[in-house]
């Protein structure tokens, strides 16, 4: 079943620098029940705003969204059903948890709006305390607890109602590295117990891909590809989601006689097949740490930089007139300044159109 339906949804705003802006533009989404879905983009890219529209906090400028079946904003219709009333749980990135309300009277303010009787609030509060942690904190107040614990007050707030979708904003990003890490997994664990659809916006790609059954990855209000956290990494369909989608390098690139040649170095072919090369110029996209640097296979070259990280070691090159960035493990050790092979394991073709959007992206985050 389709929990969550977007048909040809637009959302426009009017600013006094900008002008008009499509924010969100003819979006197109639907999302199965049981299912967490996440929306992944850079800042201004319209994610939060669609989960506005959805959540009933922005008005949709055209077209529709069902929840469950049932429609809660048709423009044409002007059918608009208010948050309230769409049976969603929230969770934000700022925790927005009530400093003067100890943890229990927090987690049990949505049933007390409600007006659900006591001895039901006891017990439902209870349970959603028990699976987040919580248990035993019921009189303690925010102040005296860690952002982690504080999040889960949010979390717990969100589900105590048995919402059928839950919506997450960026809920993780104000926690250390460590304790978000945790988290995801906490929050796929009330998933399975609570059975409820998540969307989660985050622009933290390892975030995203750590908790989607599916995902998206959105640019300047439209949806670039929809897919499986791993077709998205190893299948994106342009430049933009292979770069947005972990570590990237490109190459600029002649094909000639069915070899490819870096732009600027004629004199040896890169190891690559160009069954795919479409133009005689093109983009070849790799990731760094999927390069074999060796002695003795490949384009030869020579290390022109090296960066030891806790986790790898980084080394740049020369590959005809550019820069490429190679990732190995410690093992996989070379100086500055000595020759070496570079071996292209895995590689995507890309058409260079030479379109620079960046500054239209700057701009958006205005908004």
């Amino acid at each position: 079943m389709h929990q969550i339906i977007l048909k040809n949804v637009s959302k426009k705003f009017t600013t006094k620098t900008l002008g008009s802006v499509t924010a969100v533009d003819h979006f197109n989404l639907s999302v199965e029940e049981g299912e967490c879905f996440s929306f992944l983009g850079p800042s201004g890219c319209g994610k939060t705003t669609t989960l506005r529209m959805i959540a009933g906090f922005e008005d949709l400028s055209e077209g529709e969204i069902y929840l469950g079946g049932k429609p809660v904003s048709i423009k044409e219709k002007n059918i608009y059903i208010p948050p309230e009333e769409r049976g969603l749980g929230m969770v934000f990135q700022a925790f927005a948890v009530w400093p003067h309300m100890n943890v229990f009277e927090n987690v049990a303010f949505p049933l007390k709006v409600k007006k659900v009787n006591k001895s039901e609030i006891k017990r439902l509060t209870q349970i959603v305390l028990r699976h987040t942690n919580l248990e035993g904190l019921e009189g303690v107040y925010p102040s005296e607890l860690s952002g982690g614990q504080q999040q889960r007050i949010a979390l717990a707030r969100a589900i105590v109602t048995s919402p059928r979708i839950l919506l997450l904003d960026e809920p993780l990003s104000n926690l250390d590295p460590k304790l978000r890490e945790s988290m995801r997994f906490e929050i796929k664990e009330l998933q399975k117990k609570f059975n409820f659809t998540i969307l989660f916006v985050t622009h933290d790609q390892s975030e995203a891909m750590a908790l989607s059954h599916r995902m998206l990855v959105m640019d300047m209000g439209r949806i670039i590809q929809v897919d499986t956290p791993a077709n998205l990494y190893n299948k994106p369909v342009n430049r933009f989601v292979h770069n947005f989608l972990g570590q990237s390098s490109f190459l600029r690139v002649e094909i000639r006689d069915g070899k490819a040649y870096p732009k600027g170095d004629l004199s040896q072919e890169l190891p690559c097949n160009t069954e795919k090369a479409t133009r005689p110029e093109m983009l070849l996209a790799v990731r760094p740490n999927e390069i074999h640097l060796n002695r003795l296979k490949g384009y030869r070259t020579k290390i022109e930089k090296r960066m030891i990280l806790t986790d790898n070691i980084e080394y740049f090159v020369r590959i005809g007139d550019q820069t490429l960035k190679i990732e190995t493990p410690h093992r996989i050790e070379f100086q500055q300044g000595e020759p070496c092979c570079v071996d292209l394991i895995h590689s995507i073709w890309y058409e260079d159109d030479g379109i620079d959007l960046e500054a239209e992206r700057n701009k958006r985050q205005l908004i």
